[in-house]
């Protein structure tokens, strides 16, 4: 049974104080009585030696001064074990998709401390993703960390759904979804994609909607992180780990921030940012049993890459992956900016020098076409040297071969979607460097999967 910590003194909104007989810790999960299930309010502040402030997990209808609140002994746990792959929960581990709910025999945590560095194992491999753009300029390292960077209305929840339509089919892993501050719209229809895919049965998805409290928010993306550590520890699985939107995450730590009466720092941000995400990047490693690799969403405000969240957010990633609204404005898509883009595996002795060089001769005719651009808009290719015409002409096929079509819009787009092994971009690449494809139209190049279809 619960014991007994003290009564509710004040209720503002999400945010409720609480004289206590003994303080209870930082992150200890509180419960109060309500009319069906008990109200869960996280400890987040000390106010004296008598009292401490909370957030409630839930709205605060109903509660009220006087009632009183029990102990549950240690922070939130969800319930974890193999039922929950195919099934979509909410922050507390329990079912939105109508199923029955999961057994609560194994309980864990999800505020935890990462893992001892001693059992964690290095991240020198290569993900393939099947998609061009990104294994051929800005590879996925298996076990790390990658970002999508972009601002509204580029494509990162299409882009991310689409790579774990890719690993589930390419590598036969799990994958987690944490949708942070998802509409509901985004989540019912990631939901049915995920279904009629047939991939569902591999995933576990987790959200926390936009019109919850800051607090589940805050920590819904802890959930997720907590069934991808059990899929990886005890069921010893490569988890891929989907993370839409981390920028959403920080913003919840901010309303937090305000609603406990500290005082904004950097352009209004908590003072807390910096440790916050990294409470939720540090956990997310690979141990000797299995790996959990990471895809996050990130929203650039107003496209700026300087702002503080974006800079704290990059300090922690291996692979970053920038989408450019310039890119998406031309109806280049995916949407990645090859020059911007970058992964700390780009180097000859992870990639091999046929992957370094090709990659680098691509990245080399794309930065040339750029500083040409305006010339170009201004006098016409004409005016340009012969040379810089052939690596135009080049620059501009490659920049439509690394369009793709995708499997999870497949059904808007009427285009079928197409997986991409790396050697076959790499054979592709090549050519169009060498100038064997310099007679094929550009059209011709646009939306294929690989050339060998092109050429059909």
């Amino acid at each position: 049974m619960q014991q007994k910590i003290g009564i509710i003194e004040e209720v503002h909104g999400p945010v409720v104080d609480i004289v206590c007989d003994r303080l209870p810790p930082l992150h200890q999960a509180l419960l109060c009585p309500g009319n069906g299930e008990p109200y869960v309010l996280e400890v987040f502040r000390e106010l004296d030696p008598r009292r401490v402030r909370a957030i409630a997990l839930h709205a605060t209808a109903g509660l009220r001064r006087g009632l009183p609140v029990h102990d549950s002994g240690g922070p939130l746990t969800v319930p974890v074990g193999p039922e929950c792959l195919g099934r979509l929960l909410d922050v507390f581990g329990r079912p939105l998709d109508d199923g029955p709910p999961l057994p609560s025999t194994l309980l864990r945590p999800i505020v935890a401390a990462p893992g001892p560095l001693s059992e964690a194992s290095p991240s020198e491999s290569v993900l393939a993703t099947g998609i061009k753009v990104v294994d051929l300029l800005c590879p996925f390292v298996r076990g790390g960390k990658t970002g999508l960077f972009g601002g509204a209305g580029v494509g990162k929840t299409v882009l991310i759904t689409e790579f774990m339509h890719a690993v589930i089919q390419l590598h036969q892993g799990v994958s987690v979804f944490a949708g942070i501050g998802e509409r509901i719209r985004e989540g019912h229809e990631l939901w049915h994609d995920m279904r009629d895919a047939g991939v569902l049965p591999r995933t576990v998805m987790v959200f926390g909607q936009m019109d919850e409290s800051p607090g589940v928010r805050f920590r819904v993306g802890l959930t997720g992180l907590t069934y991808a550590e059990y899929l990886r520890d005890t069921l010893g699985k490569d988890v891929l780990l989907l993370v839409d939107n981390v920028f959403r995450f920080v913003q919840a730590g901010s309303e937090i921030s305000g609603l406990l009466g500290r005082m904004p720092a950097t352009v209004g941000y908590q003072p807390t940012l910096i440790s916050e995400v990294a409470e939720l990047q540090e956990r997310i490693s690979s141990t000797r049993t299995g790996s959990i690799t990471s895809v996050q969403a990130v929203y650039v405000p107003a496209d700026d890459m300087t702002d503080p969240a974006v800079s704290a957010i990059f300090a922690h990633l291996d692979t970053m992956v920038v989408l450019s609204r310039t890119q998406a404005a031309q109806g280049i898509y995916p949407a990645v900016d090859p020059l911007q883009s970058s992964s700390k595996l780009m180097d000859r002795h992870f990639l091999g020098d046929r992957h370094y060089h090709t990659a680098e001769g691509v990245r080399e005719h794309l930065a040339r076409y750029r500083e040409l651009e305006d010339i170009i808009a201004m006098l016409g290719v004409e005016s340009l040297s012969a040379a810089d015409q052939k690596v135009v002409n080049r620059a501009r096929r490659l920049q439509r071969y690394l369009t793709q079509p995708f499997f999870v819009v497949s059904q808007h787009t009427g285009i079928a979607g197409a997986t991409v092994p790396l050697e076959t971009t790499l054979t592709d690449c090549d050519a169009f460097l060498t100038g064997r494809f310099d007679d094929l139209p550009e059209e011709a190049c646009y939306m294929r999967g690989s050339m060998d279809e092109a050429r059909a």
